[in-house]
């Protein structure tokens, strides 16, 4: 089925903007709880680029929950031309520089050092050329080999379903979120992929099979594990495994990258960064 391209956008945008409300009621439900007198709400903001007619986006943050020290859920759509030293980076942009991009990024940083910081993004991406790219990983600062094999099952699982290579995607996702300069991974990983676009088709498919999955797996880690007991010591842990997160998304993260390229609203774009990171 060979789709105009006006009508992929549409649809892509779309179902970011309902994926994002889902998430969105999820974690409200999740992060309500029946024996404290006050519950944490989200923040929602609406942002758009500076001219208001090359799109913008929806995000909503909480910080300092009951289960999320900190959350954002962000969805944006937007068009425009790439500054002309970026142009050369992203495929099809080097004649004119010209792009439309929409998509949906989350990042949870949990309260409970037991629990593991959860990353999610899909998009879709068009310039002379058009493609999908996203994926899922996670960041625990409290080692779980249970839990580890259960979300790479997961994802192993959506992977065989759409016909898509998880050993592939699994092995781009370890070299993806390395920090070089500590010699160590992120996190325990996922699976990372970018410039799918052989069958739209098929790949929106694996996009929306993506967004479910990691709904599924959020709640899962969430209910498991809110209720287990923590100390002073297993938080420092966590503000240091922090302070390492806060290095990645600052000197290697292409989506940050990508959004100030794209005239993106900046607390959006820097929503991924933890509170209270430490160093040593």
């Amino acid at each position: 089925m060979n789709k105009n391209i006006e009508i992929k956008k549409e649809l892509a945008h779309e179902w970011f903007v309902f994926l994002q409300s889902e998430i969105f009621k999820q974690f409200t439900s999740l992060e309500k709880s029946k024996n404290l007198k006050v519950n944490k709400k989200f923040v929602k903001n609406i942002w758009e680029k500076s001219n208001k007619v090359e799109g913008g986006g929806t995000y909503y943050i909480l910080n300092n929950g009951n289960i999320f020290d900190k959350v954002g859920i962000n969805q944006s759509t937007v068009s425009g031309r790439f500054k002309k030293e970026f142009r050369s980076k992203i495929p099809g942009a080097k004649k004119n520089g010209k792009y439309w991009a929409s998509g949906i990024s989350v990042v949870a940083h949990m309260k409970n050092p037991k629990m593991p910081a959860l990353h999610f993004n899909t998009r879709f991406i068009v310039t002379s050329k058009e493609w999908f790219g996203g994926g899922m990983d996670a960041t625990p600062s409290y080692k779980d080999l249970n839990e580890k094999n259960k979300i790479q099952e997961n994802l192993k699982k959506i992977c065989v379903q759409n016909n898509k290579s998880y050993v592939k995607y699994k092995r781009w996702c370890d070299k993806y979120f390395f920090l070089p300069h500590y010699n160590e991974p992120r996190g325990i990983g996922g699976i990372f992929f970018d410039y799918e676009n052989k069958d739209w088709d098929m790949n929106f498919k694996f996009v929306r099979d993506l967004g479910l999955s990691f709904l599924n797996i959020t709640k899962n880690i969430i209910i498991k594990k809110k209720l287990l007991k923590w100390n002073k010591n297993d938080k420092k842990k966590q503000l240091y495994k922090r302070g390492k997160y806060v290095d990645f998304n600052l000197l290697y993260d292409r989506g940050t990258k990508f959004g100030l390229n794209s005239g993106g609203n900046i607390e959006a774009i820097l929503m991924s960064l933890p509170p209270n990171p430490k160093w040593k």
